[in-house]
């Protein structure tokens, strides 16, 4: 037996690394208390801001080299840094804390300025302007109360570097965190907009199904209805009276359940041709309006019903004359389905009345058009919300059914088939 080894699928082409300016931008518009490995960076900043300090102490004359105790005040001083994004404020006292004695006994004073300054942008960084204001005049009066006190010669001068160096400090923090915030008011905008036009697709996805929904439940239902009648039609006559066959009778019922098959057929072809169009911005084709109104009498007076329709409407909206039609669609199919008499009648009224159109359906039946449950009835209301109208259907005055919709002419709707 040959064994056989199938090759393994070659790795798509990796994702370029960003450069290194990019990931510098990246660490300036990450707000420091919610990045990523904040604690492990902040050790390895403690750690190189004590390898500045000893550097700074050993090797410059800003004073006189620490003794064992300027060494411990000047390494304890590196180890609050590690707390920094959690604790600002703390950290920044404990800083205090530790570098005002150390200053106090005159060692080199430039050795610890990397983590005072350090605990100082973080507090710029991620407080609010108050804060950070109130922070720096009380840094401030604290070196100037230091200098006052152990200072000898050069004051002035001394503080007023100091006083600039932990001004400039705090603005950068500042600053720093006002492009922050500007990148995040952009990137929440930009998310927000995203997130709009995800709701908005998903909304009209969800509208487009409503509508192929009641498009094929008016189609179908109409269809398979006037098939049903007509079925019946000529079953009826083949068993009335086997030796006196109207053929010309069964003929017609079948040319009709062919016809209604045929346009059926064509119909449903071009509601899943909409279906296969991805791409095309609006494949409907021509919606159907009041002039189709006629062929709907006819097919229902094919299948039995007398129909009298009055149509006294002019101009009428593309998308209300395509609400009317439906609705007239779905009540006569009601009405033939329900109406349980041979000598049925259907009047069928649309006429424009103060801004809006008026349609009525009315029938002499049983009055069951509610009775079975299903989706003509929620269909019908739909049709006509869509273009911002309302529909009542109930038993007649005084038999039957009655369908009436009220649909605005000035409204703005849907514009569903």
């Amino acid at each position: 037996m040959q064994a056989t080894t199938t090759a393994a699928p070659r790795p798509g082409p990796a994702a370029p690394r960003p450069g290194v300016g990019e990931r510098i931008m990246a660490v300036v518009n990450r707000d420091p208390r919610t990045a990523p490995h904040g604690l492990r960076n902040d050790v390895l900043l403690a750690v190189a801001s004590a390898v500045i300090a000893v550097c700074v102490a050993l090797f410059t004359d800003e004073g006189r080299r620490p003794s064992t105790v300027g060494w411990v005040l000047l390494m304890a001083a590196q180890v609050p840094l590690v707390w920094r994004r959690r604790r600002p404020l703390l950290v920044l006292a404990a800083e205090v804390c530790l570098v005002g004695p150390y200053h106090g006994l005159d060692y080199n004073h430039a050795a610890p300025t990397p983590a005072a300054y350090v605990a100082l942008y973080t507090v710029a960084v991620t407080g609010r302007p108050l804060r950070t204001l109130i922070t720096g005049v009380t840094v401030l009066a604290f070196v100037f109360t230091v200098m006052s006190t152990f200072g000898e010669s050069k004051q002035a001068i001394e503080l007023l570097r100091i006083s600039g160096w932990v001004i400039s400090v705090l603005l950068g923090g500042i600053a720093v965190r006002h492009y922050r915030q500007y990148v995040a008011a952009i990137v929440e905008r930009a998310e927000r907009a995203e997130r709009t036009r995800e709701e908005e697709a998903r909304r009209r996805v969800a509208e487009e199904r409503l509508r192929v929904a009641r498009d094929l439940h008016d189609l179908l239902a109409h269809s398979i209805t006037l098939i049903g009648v007509q079925t019946s039609v000529a079953a009826h006559v083949l068993a009335a009276d086997p030796e006196r066959l109207d053929r010309a009778a069964v003929a017609r019922a079948l040319d009709d359940i062919a016809e209604t098959c045929r346009t059926a057929r064509g119909e449903l072809r071009t509601t899943l041709e909409v279906l296969r169009e991805h791409n095309t911005p609006d494949v409907r084709g021509p919606l159907p309006d009041l002039k189709g109104l006629a062929d709907l009498a006819d097919t229902a007076r094919a299948a039995g019903a007398e129909v009298e329709l009055s149509v006294r409407a002019d101009d009428v909206p593309p998308a209300v004359g395509a609400a009317a039609y439906r609705i007239v669609q779905e009540a006569l199919t009601n009405a033939v389905r329900h109406g349980g008499r041979d000598d049925l009648t259907v009047r069928v009224r649309v006429y424009e009345e103060t801004g809006a159109l008026r349609v009525t359906v009315t029938d002499d039946g049983r009055g069951q058009g509610s009775a079975s449950p299903g989706f003509g009835l929620i269909g019908m209301r739909e049709r006509a919300r869509s273009v911002g109208g309302t529909l009542d259907a109930g038993p007649g005055a005084a038999r039957g059914f009655e369908v009436t919709a009220v649909l605005p002419l000035g409204g703005e709707g849907e514009g569903q088939g």
